[in-house]
């Protein structure tokens, strides 16, 4: 009969418990991850922040490069448990959480494979490292993951009750901030780029806190049976 307590209170508490982890995780990478980049930028004796990209600001030849390594995997880190959260308690079967997870996965990545150096040009560049390579691979897939899962749930929360106020915030700044990465990626902005790719990575950051803060507001499903 104890026993029998017990299992259903842990059943009622767990979706809870969940909820709030995923929550603040999904608060704390991006609140993280912009403390990274900015430290690590005004560490960067000699260049301004509008001249190294935030993947430089992880490079061997970067200033204390172990700041954004550690902004990279932090913000990967916590995305990854806010896709888990969405995942099983507010968006089963959609393909929003897989993306968040995705997105969450590929910060980590280009984290751990650095760039070779923190400019893009300079004397003595000769080709690429394979981990270099990598680097570029993983990012590219997390800003389209990025940029993506809140498209996604956007649409799937605009007539969801409990959802539908963050539905259309969520889906501009998602939208504006595909405008920056198309802005940085043309190079047209010239030697403002690096503030550009820090707009547009701190819009779809502000929209993962949107949603993770949500989280925190809005009742928590019935009980999950975590496995």
């Amino acid at each position: 009969m104890g026993g029998q307590r017990r299992d259903r209170r842990g059943s009622d508490t767990d979706p809870v418990r969940l909820s709030r982890l995923s929550a603040a995780c999904g608060v704390a990478g991006p609140v993280l991850f912009t403390a990274a980049w900015v430290a690590g930028s005004l560490r960067q004796a000699g260049h301004s922040a509008a001249e190294v990209q935030l993947s430089g600001l992880a490079a061997e030849d970067a200033r204390d490069p172990q700041i954004m390594v550690a902004g990279f995997v932090l913000l990967g880190a916590g995305t990854v448990v806010l896709g888990a959260g969405l995942g099983r308690l507010v968006a089963p079967r959609s393909a929003g959480p897989w993306l968040v997870l995705v997105a969450g996965a590929a910060s980590v990545a280009a984290g751990l494979f650095r760039r070779d150096h923190m400019l893009l040009a300079g004397p003595g560049f000769a080709g690429e490292s394979w981990h270099n390579q990598a680097h570029d691979v993983v990012s590219g897939v997390g800003y389209g993951a990025m940029l993506a899962a809140p498209l996604v749930l956007a649409r799937r929360w605009r007539d969801d009750p409990d959802w539908a106020p963050v539905s259309r915030p969520v889906q501009v700044l998602a939208l504006a901030s595909a405008a920056a990465l198309a802005v940085f990626a043309s190079g047209i902005a010239g030697p403002c780029n690096g503030v550009v790719q820090r707009i547009a990575v701190t819009l779809a950051l502000a929209a993962e806190m949107l949603i993770a803060g949500r989280m925190l507001t809005v009742p928590v499903p019935g009980p999950v049976h975590l496995r």
